[in-house]
């Protein structure tokens, strides 16, 4: 997987840096990635492959035939191990497991996903409007994915994994969303998350920080 440079998703991914909305900050990052496979890549999708080989091999009956099903096809594995080949060279220090990464998976549209970025990101889309002289957060937003992975093309898909296994989660996060927008043919994925997070909880985990430090200079300057 190697990251891709695009000056359209920039420009959303400078704004969405840090949206303040008084009691809570929105942030979101869009990153892209040619699904071709650089450096660890291979080594990582065998082991991934042979994961996936080897749950089959043990299945029982009892199993999801879902599942089971889903991962006997070659071309959904293999879209599988391109959403866990990105989810790694997002958090490179995170340990995913393709079988257990694909309980959290979904697939969607482009409007269960607008349905979501809507209701979640309204007031962010009106900070958007105030600084951009009208032009729809939304309507940037689908121009510069449909430049970058052509989304008439696309397969959608959502991450939201259960806390244990969630290396987006932050601290003070009040919600969070993961996005990932493949096209199969370009061998191409944007990965879109977005989150909001509590400044208060924020503010109060910097004060606990600088109490930390506080003590432990005290008793540094103290005669042990």
């Amino acid at each position: 997987m190697k990251y891709l440079e695009y000056t359209p998703l920039d420009r959303i991914n400078d704004f969405l840096s840090h949206v303040n909305l008084g009691a809570r900050t929105i942030k979101g990052c869009l990153e892209a990635y040619s699904c071709k496979h650089t450096g660890t890549d291979k080594k990582l999708s065998f082991s991934l492959e042979h994961e996936i080989r080897d749950y089959l091999g043990k299945s029982l009956d009892t199993d999801s035939s879902s599942l089971v099903e889903y991962l006997s096809s070659g071309s959904s594995r293999k879209t599988l191990i391109y959403l866990v080949l990105t989810l790694y060279h997002m958090y490179p220090d995170y340990g995913f497991s393709a079988v257990k990464a694909h309980q959290f998976f979904t697939e969607e549209s482009w409007d269960s996903f607008k349905e979501i970025f809507d209701t979640y990101m309204i007031e962010a889309s009106k900070e958007w409007v105030e600084a951009n002289e009208g032009s729809p957060l939304l309507d940037t937003l689908y121009k510069a994915l449909d430049e970058v992975v052509k989304l008439a093309e696309c397969e959608i898909y959502s991450y939201n994994p259960d806390s244990d296994a969630d290396p987006f989660v932050e601290r003070g996060a009040i919600w969070s969303f993961n996005f990932f927008f493949y096209n199969r043919k370009l061998k191409r994925l944007v990965s879109f998350h977005f989150y909001c997070l509590s400044n208060l909880v924020a503010e109060g985990f910097l004060m606990d920080e600088l109490c930390y430090e506080e003590d432990w200079e005290i008793f540094d300057d103290m005669d042990m």
